[in-house]
């Protein structure tokens, strides 16, 4: 109060909605003030809408006489509707709720503030005869405001939001009829209306509440179209921004978008955003686990290390953004890249999760799960004892956090078991086996087959009856095996990642019982999900080469007419692999993570051998061996042909592979793991790009092997200055294949020499040649001597012929060595016999009888070739001096 002696005035500027109390604990569209000057005179200010700080701004001015009394009463209300309040609000801050009768003028208003004033009640004491009082008294309003009456969208929603709270506290069970009252009252606010925000709001109240209770998805996806609508309207209204971060996880493209837009209302600084960051990288991740979309996942890791970021240590929320981080780079990164970085990562953010997670903490039993897990995954990459340890005592003392009752008791269980069974896999300890079975079978009592937990379950128990069977053949525990895994097939939908594993669990039980009883058509139905799992586009390249590795060697150890199918798929997946690989050093990395995997290419290459399908066996070699640097040759492939045919797009792969191969070396160059992952995120975009390119470029006609790995037609043209022979060492056979210019290539065996025998001279060699460097040049070269004349006699000397035999090849002329594996060691262009004719002529060598150059592929000589062509003839320029000596 301001103003002299003789004038008196009040100057109302703002209130905050902070400093009131709500007695319903609605959210007010607007405050109003009345001030009594005396017993006569009463003055009301208008409503005032709250602003997104959640305030309202009046700037009025009230002029007093004289005469008014020194000590005046406020009164603040709040009202429900900004536009025309009905009734007279709720009196704010526990204020006498009652109004002179000057002020309450009709009967519908009184009726209003009678229903406030018993919700008000109930709010504060749960006592549900004033919400049913509150309920009728609404209700008669309602009744009073037909469908014209300006004020029938206010009388709805005091209706519904009273049912509303009702409904939550579970007094009343009746959420539809709620529902249907709030959109009738948004339909009657619509665009620019100023109550139609606060409507907004209420329906995505009412839609999330029967989400929670009864889970109809279609809810939860208006409730997000909703605040699509609510949130530019009250950006800057936190209970708004917090609404849509405590929706239901949404992994829908709408869900996602949502997520996106509270995102960029909460930039760097504000209070929601580490909040927001973490809503978002939820449902990322869930999409990531249905669709296998790597872009998803690289976007949650970065997103939670930003979380993280802006949650330094002792911020009261950093376990949770540490945490969730730790999940996804050690669950799902982990499991569809490879990285072992990725999973030292998570140990180390799981432990100090668990550190700031004490005895007492009410998030401890979720931190020694995750723990366990990806020691778990530890031990199962290195086999340290110490690892099962800690993980089964990890998983025991959640377990006791977890007791009857608990919603993740069931999923601690199946860890727990999971555990138990690897251990056993390791140790063969059978009490582990029994009690895996025994917990597995405990898990899924608590969930039914319709929900989505215990599929792992099943599978998990089916894995563990496996083993079991094995042991007792009792064919009911291999039937219990394999009838789960076939029920979780039916519910999943065919693009599933889930249904990799269901593959891959009955590959094994098939197995396991094909070993057991002999069925050929077990066999046939192992290897038919062998495939289906190979195939099984939505899981990771690892995953799908592991089992398409299994199927490798399940089909040679039976002699399966699908081994060369199986290699070829191996082999594509490996290339496929290879370039999801960021650098050269990853890539090289790479190959060595799969068992069996660096032989491959001369496996594959026997395995058509002996099926008598050399034009194969020459292309699988040729497709295995450029796998280590097919990247950066890829890259650099000549396009004359494509510059001719259309240069628009021969400029758009070249300034891809530009890009591309420039990503490949800046990745490379960095330890920070936020830029790494940022780096690997930008190079899968670009060889997304890059492969679109190549899939327009195929397009075209005489393109359509663009990129590909080569038919035996076309590297036969290697041959075309001589003769390549492939030196094979495989577990199976040592041969050489060699490719002419013309007709079919021709299988030599090598049937006197295995591979294991390869690895004794590879060593000799090294010896040799070490000693040799040290001798005086006129001492015998003992120890070299004898290797060549082995290598003669047993490589080579079957070479030479057929070469002179068979393919009648003149003297002299040259021929191209293309050794593999483990004939890479060995000086194969200096074999020698070293024995002496009758007339005291030595026995001419391998390099007296032909010209021997070496090539790593056939492709390497063909692309040489072509480069060859482009080469301009340098030109030279003598100069003399006068007067000088030459030389």
């Amino acid at each position: 109060m301001s103003g002299s002696s003789e004038t008196r005035y009040i100057r109302l500027d703002v209130v905050s909605r902070s400093n009131l109390q709500v007695p319903s604990e609605r959210m007010p569209a607007g405050i109003s003030i009345s001030i009594n000057i005396d017993s006569q005179r009463r003055w009301k200010s208008a409503t005032g809408v709250l602003s997104s700080e959640k305030s309202v701004v009046w700037g009025d001015i009230l002029t007093l006489s004289s005469d008014a009394l020194p000590v005046l009463s406020v009164e603040i209300r709040a009202s429900n509707e900004a536009n025309q309040m009905l009734g007279s609000g709720e009196a704010c801050d526990d204020q006498e709720g009652a109004l002179p009768d000057s002020l309450v003028d009709c009967e519908i208003a009184r009726q209003t503030d009678a229903g406030h004033a018993q919700f008000a009640e109930y709010v504060a004491s749960e006592t549900v005869s004033h919400l049913n009082a509150a309920v009728e008294h609404f209700q008669v309003v309602l009744d009073q405001c037909p469908a014209s009456h300006f004020d029938h969208a206010a009388a709805l929603t005091n209706l519904a939001w009273a049912r509303l709270e009702g409904y939550t506290r579970k007094h009343l069970q009746d959420i539809d009829t709620t529902i249907s009252l709030f959109r009738d009252a948004l339909a009657l606010r619509p665009q620019h209306h100023p109550d139609r925000p606060l409507s907004l709001f209420n329906l995505t109240e009412a839609l999330t509440w029967r989400y929670n209770k009864k889970i109809p998805a279609a809810d939860i996806r208006e409730a997000a179209q909703l605040y699509h609508e609510l949130l530019p309207l009250w950006a800057g209204a936190d209970y708004v921004i917090g609404g849509c971060n405590g929706l239901p996880t949404d992994a829908s493209d709408e869900g996602i978008c949502l997520r996106r837009v509270v995102l960029e209302l909460c930039p760097v600084g504000h209070q929601h955003r580490p909040k927001a960051l973490n809503e978002l990288s939820i449902p990322l991740t869930s999409r990531f686990t249905r669709s296998g979309n790597i872009d998803d996942l690289d976007e949650c890791i970065q997103i939670c290390r930003e979380a993280m970021s802006l949650c330094p240590e002792g911020h009261a929320g950093r376990d949770i953004y540490l945490s969730n981080l730790a999940v996804s780079l050690g669950i799902y990164h982990f499991r569809h890249q490879g990285n072992p970085d990725d999973l030292d990562e998570a140990i180390s953010l799981h432990e100090e999760a668990l550190r700031l997670r004490p005895v007492g903490h009410e998030l401890r039993y979720l931190s020694l799960d995750n723990l366990g897990g990806v020691f778990l995954t530890h031990f199962r990459e290195h086999g340290a004892g110490d690892d099962i340890t800690r993980t089964i005592s990890l998983y025991r003392e959640a377990l006791t956090l977890c007791p009857p009752g608990h919603p993740i008791r069931y999923t601690t269980l199946n860890n727990l078991a999971l555990a138990l069974k690897t251990r056993y896999d390791k140790l063969d300890v059978s009490e582990d086996l029994n009690g895996a079975i025994d917990l597995y079978r405990e898990c899924l009592q608590l969930a039914g087959l319709d929900h989505p937990a215990p599929h792992a379950a099943l599978r998990n128990l089916s894995s563990a009856l496996c083993s079991r069977f094995t042991h007792t053949r009792k064919n009911e525990d291999i039937e219990e095996a394999i009838i789960p895994c076939q029920e979780i097939l039916e519910t999943l939908p065919p693009l599933h990642p889930d249904r990799f594993f269901s593959y891959g669990w009955l590959e094994r039980a098939y197995t396991s019982r094909y070993l057991i009883q002999h069925n050929a058509v077990d066999f046939s139905l192992a290897v038919e999900n062998s495939r289906l799992a190979s195939h099984h586009s939505t899981q990771s390249f690892p995953n799908r080469i592991d089992a398409a590795l299994n199927w490798v060697a399940a089909a040679e150890s039976h002699q399966h007419d699908s081994a060369i199918e199986a290699y070829q798929v191996c082999l594509e997946l490996f290339d496929s692999h290879m370039m999801t690989r960021s650098s050269i050093i990853i890539r090289r990395e790479a190959a060595p993570a799969f068992n069996g995997a660096n032989s491959l290419p001369v496996d594959a290459a026997s395995c058509a051998i002996r099926c008598d399908n050399l034009r194969h066996a020459v292309e699988l070699v040729e497709q295995g061996r450029g796998q280590q640097w097919s990247l950066a040759s890829r890259l650099k492939t000549p396009v004359e042909d494509l510059e001719s045919e259309n240069p628009t797009l021969a400029r758009n792969y070249l300034e891809l592979s530009k890009r591309v191969s420039n990503a490949t070396k800046s990745s490379a160059t960095t330890t920070d793991r936020a830029v790494a992952d940022r780096a690997a995120t930008e190079y899968r975009r670009l060889t997304r790009l890059w492969e679109a390119a190549v899939a327009e470029i195929r397009s075209l006609k005489d393109f359509s092997r663009f990129l590909l790995p080569p038919a035996y037609e076309d590297l036969q043209a290697a041959a075309r200055h001589g003769p390549i022979i492939i030196f094979i060492a495989s577990k199976s056979s040592c041969s050489t294949i060699i490719v002419s210019t013309s007709g079919d290539p021709h299988h030599v065996p090598l049937s006197s020499i295995a591979l294991a025998d390869l690895n004794n001279p590879k060593e000799r060699f090294t010896g040799a040649m070490r000693n040799a460097s040290r001798m005086n040049p006129k001492q015998p070269r003992n120890d070299l001597i004898v290797l060549l004349r082995i290598v003669w006699n047993e490589i080579m000397l079957p070479v030479v012929n057929v070469l002179e035999n068979v393919l009648k090849l003149k003297r002299c002329s040259r021929i191209w060595l293309c050794p593999t594996a483990t004939f890479t060691s060995i000086p194969l262009h200096a074999a020698n016999s070293f024995l002496t004719k009758a007339d005291r002529s030595k026995e001419p060598c391998l390099e007296d009888r032909y010209i021997c150059s070496y090539t790593p592929t056939l492709s390497a000589l063909v692309r040489s070739r072509q480069l060859m062509k482009k080469r301009v003839t340098p030109s030279f320029v003598t100069m003399e001096r006068q007067g000088a000596v030459g030389c």
